[in-house]
């Protein structure tokens, strides 16, 4: 023996191990090439229905490609960072995977930023994929100034963190994994009817729509339809202006909640597990 003990040991730090987490993450997804396809082409899928089915149909006022195309981004978004940590992260505490990692000397934030980057890797080839086929397929109008896709920019960053955090909060309300589909599923889809997706947001009653911009989804489809939308849609807005500060505003506080609640409630354990 050399004297070596436990203690002179250097482990990795907690970012080297993260960015480790995070390859993992990434890999085992691409794995399951069904998750693959569904979870990038979905908002591109829903997108490309519409144009087909709903351009002409209705006075948009525009292409419907374009009308339709923020709340789709938002979407997808908050579909890669709230449903997929919601649901992935209850399965894995349900299956007992997250007891044995805690087990193991990982640094807990570690974790976290493995689930961060296989989140960011999903939003960013969604986004691609989704502005890909609205623009080379349909002939959307993209932002032809720096200033719009620095908004498409930071609210990618913000909505995306603040939907996470809320996603991983969500996952320790799940009992079991099965559980976790129904608590994640049924709140999304009831946002996309009340936050700006799929139904214009000056049609909607003023009581709906003070409970949608109390989450994300009406935040992060409002800042999309500034970035996307010419500037004279605005007056179409509830404000009848963009209102990108209270945007702003709401993602970042959102981001704050998120992480108090994550603080306060993420367990590594079962209940049953004590």
């Amino acid at each position: 023996m050399n004297g070596t003990t436990m203690d002179d040991v250097r482990l990795p730090g907690t970012l080297r191990v993260g960015l480790s987490r995070g390859w993992l993450e990434i890999r085992s997804f691409s794995r399951e090439w069904e998750s693959v396809i569904f979870t990038f082409a979905l908002p591109a899928l829903i997108l490309s229905m519409f144009a087909l089915i709903f351009d002409g149909l209705f006075d948009l006022g525009m292409p419907a490609v374009d009308y339709y195309l923020p709340g789709l981004f938002a979407m997808g978004l908050m579909s890669v960072s709230f449903q997929t940590l919601g649901a992935g992260i209850a399965t894995e505490r349900d299956q007992g995977g997250l007891r044995r990692l805690r087990g193991t000397p990982m640094p807990p934030a570690a974790y976290f930023l493995g689930k961060t980057l296989l989140v960011f890797f999903l939003a960013l080839g969604q986004a691609v994929l989704l502005l890909g086929v609205a623009a080379l397929v349909f002939g959307a109008s993209l932002p032809d100034n720096a200033s719009d896709w620095f908004t498409v920019a930071w609210v990618l960053v913000l909505g995306t963190v603040a939907c996470s955090l809320l996603g991983i909060a969500v996952s320790s309300l799940a009992r079991t994994a099965q559980a976790a589909s129904t608590i994640v599923v049924v709140p999304f889809l009831a946002l996309q009817f009340t936050s700006g997706v799929f139904v214009p947001v000056t049609v909607l009653p003023d009581g709906v729509l003070a409970v949608a911009s109390l989450f994300p989804l009406l935040w992060m489809a409002q800042g999309m339809r500034a970035a996307l939308y010419p500037d004279a849609m605005a007056v179409f807005e509830p404000s009848g202006a963009w209102d990108l500060h209270l945007v702003a505003l709401a993602l970042g506080a959102w981001c704050v909640v998120g992480l108090v609640l994550v603080l306060l409630t993420f367990r590594w354990k079962t209940r049953k597990d004590g």
